[in-house]
């Protein structure tokens, strides 16, 4: 299954050159079906990141597979998201969208970017999209 990584600095733009990356791969991998879903989850998770996390900017690990994707989006933070009571209509709706748009395959872990290096500390935060596909995303 083909593996895209992205290191994308802690900016204003960064939802944005999330989402292009997102959108290219998706595109040439044949998923179009599920390119804006993909990028809008995409870009709440970036965006989340650059708001509570601080450090040097979100890593994003995009996984593909001839039915579905499932992307990760690391921080350097260790305190897991968790989806607030009720809507809020004015902010936190982020973990609300990605809930509905990915059907509630979603989740969080504590591990760092690139996990499996000593010292890293962090979070990644995860959904998937897609047909349940044999192995790796769509689990």
């Amino acid at each position: 299954m083909p593996e895209y990584s992205l290191r994308i600095p802690s900016h204003a733009t960064s939802p944005l050159i999330a989402r292009d990356f997102v959108t290219s791969v998706l595109h040439a991998q044949q998923l179009g079906a599920i390119v804006d879903d993909a990028a809008l989850c995409v870009s709440e998770l970036v965006t989340n990141s650059c708001v509570h996390a601080a450090g040097t900017g979100p890593g994003l690990l995009l996984v593909t597979n001839p039915v579905g994707m499932r992307a990760t989006v690391y921080d350097g933070d260790v305190t897991l998201p968790v989806m607030r009571e009720g809507l809020d209509p004015e902010c936190g709706r982020g973990l609300w969208i990605l809930d509905s748009l990915t059907e509630g395959r979603w989740g969080a872990e504590r591990r760092g970017w690139r996990a499996g290096r000593t010292g890293e500390g962090g979070k990644g935060v995860w959904f998937e999209l897609g047909t349940r596909g044999p192995s790796g995303c769509g689990r």
